[in-house]
């Protein structure tokens, strides 16, 4: 009689396999989360440039700046569109300040909102200045966040 050989896995090999799976899959989550807090960071950021380079538009043709979303001091521009990915992730103001007798100045700022403001928290809010100072709220501090 010709003995037939053992085919298929063993419960140990199984079971070795399932563990490393694991321990990959809690190694990469993570980081696949702070990848997409990361992206949805970036949109922000290259927004608020967008409306920076509106805010000076507007100071040529106006000579002020304008808040956003209202302002009654200078009319901002009408087709102003916050992008989905943007307006789901983060809530985008404009305060602007056109004081008689001192240069105008704005800060954009970008508050996150939902789960954006518990996985990106070492950012935080999200600043633009008139004079291209960038900041944030969180731990990271402001020039980390804008890389």
């Amino acid at each position: 009689m010709k003995k037939i050989g053992q085919a298929g896995f063993t419960l140990i090999e199984l079971m070795v396999t399932v563990a490393i799976i694991v321990v990959l899959g809690g190694i990469a989550y993570p980081n696949y989360t702070a990848h997409l807090a990361k992206g949805k960071r970036s949109a922000a950021q290259s927004f608020m440039q967008a409306l920076a380079s509106r805010e000076e538009q507007q100071l040529l043709n106006t000579r002020c700046y304008f808040s956003y979303p209202t302002d009654t001091a200078c009319t901002p521009p009408s087709n102003i569109v916050v992008p989905q990915e943007v307006s789901t992730n983060y809530t985008v103001t404009i305060t602007a300040a056109n004081t008689a007798g001192a240069p105008p100045t704005y800060t954009i700022t970008g508050t996150p909102s939902g789960t954006q403001a518990t996985k990106d928290a070492k950012c935080g809010t999200l600043t633009l200045t008139n004079t291209g100072v960038k900041g944030a709220s969180g731990s990271s501090g402001g020039p980390a966040c804008w890389r």
